[in-house]
């Protein structure tokens, strides 16, 4: 993995309509691990990954981390205006 690479925080929104929030320098791949299962999050093992609704990139892995800490900590409401401010 390049060590340059931007980071992305993203949220994906699942068949049930939960959200998942992680971060990767991949967000193609991440999300295809997600469906494929194997190397996806044990998350999607309940409703699989429909589709990505929010991404936001950051120059480092810790910048990245502490505003993914931000998201998780936020309710579901706040974290569906922070998807419609971004769409």
């Amino acid at each position: 993995m390049c060590t340059d690479a931007l980071w992305e925080v993203y949220i994906i929104q699942a068949k049930s309509g939960t959200l998942y929030t992680g971060i990767t320098t991949d967000l193609d791949r991440r999300f295809a691990d997600h469906q494929n299962g194997a190397k996806g999050a044990r998350f999607f093992r309940i409703s699989s990954p429909e589709k990505i609704v929010f991404r936001e990139s950051h120059p480092n892995r810790s910048e990245a981390t502490k505003r993914e800490i931000q998201i998780k900590k936020m309710t579901r409401a706040q974290r569906m205006a922070l998807i419609s401010l971004a769409v």
